[in-house]
């Protein structure tokens, strides 16, 4: 493939956002994802919410996938009564970035889940939820940063081997592992930090973290992410 990897993120569907004199409805995503896109060397597109039967011909055209944080995944669609704590649906992301997800491990596209993207990834494959923990968010609308440390011989560890302060903001977290993923860090309270397929699964390379690594200045989990999407034909 020439030039560098074209890499989808998703987006928030907010029904009220402003800028200069306007408050509309938009499509809106941190400039610290595309921005550490660019930084780790691919080229950056953004995917707003859509039809779900539009996922695959999205992903046809995409070198590798990024599902960004946002709020709470539903707890209908892992099974689960909703808690007090649970944060407002957001039913046209959940619906547009399971169908990305599953398209990405139908055709091995390179894909990365970020934070509430690792735990719907989770939710594809079957897995479940905690639906709050303490301790992971320090305040509202403020990013804390706690350690993380990789299981030794996961494809995490390759890219991060020592321990590492990570720029964390959230209160649910992995329950029952979805199938054919695997842990490869946890934070010091046993909390599952980051999952992935094995090196040589049949659904391709597959990572899910977490944290927040656009809030930060380490690039090498977007990197692995990129150089993985560059050795696609």
């Amino acid at each position: 493939m020439g030039g560098r990897p074209l890499i989808g993120v998703s987006t928030y569907l907010e029904s009220g956002a402003r800028w200069g004199v306007w408050e509309l409805e938009a499509a809106l995503l941190p400039a610290g994802y595309p921005r550490l896109v660019q930084r780790a060397g691919g080229l950056a597109v953004m995917l707003p919410p859509d039809d779900p039967d539009r996922a695959a011909e999205t992903l046809a055209r995409l070198d590798g996938l990024v599902i960004a944080g946002g709020p709470d995944v539903d707890p209908a669609r892992y099974g689960a009564e909703r808690s007090p704590r649970t944060g407002p649906a957001a039913p046209e992301r959940d619906a547009w970035e399971l169908a990305l997800i599953r398209a990405a491990l139908r055709a091995r596209t390179p894909l990365l889940g970020i934070c509430r993207g690792m735990q719907l990834l989770n939710v594809a494959l079957g897995g479940t939820l905690v639906q709050h923990l303490d301790g992971h968010a320090e305040r509202v609308g403020v990013f804390g940063t706690h350690p993380v440390e990789a299981v030794p011989g996961s494809r995490y560890a390759e890219i991060v081997p020592e321990v590492c302060e990570v720029p964390a903001y959230h209160h649910q977290a992995v329950e029952r592992l979805g199938e054919g993923l695997v842990v490869s860090a946890y934070a010091k309270d046993a909390v599952v930090e980051a999952v992935e397929t094995p090196p040589g699964a049949e659904r391709g390379w597959v990572l899910g973290v977490q944290w927040h690594p656009e809030m930060g200045d380490d690039v090498r989990v977007m990197r692995a992410l990129v150089e993985e999407a560059s050795r696609r034909d």
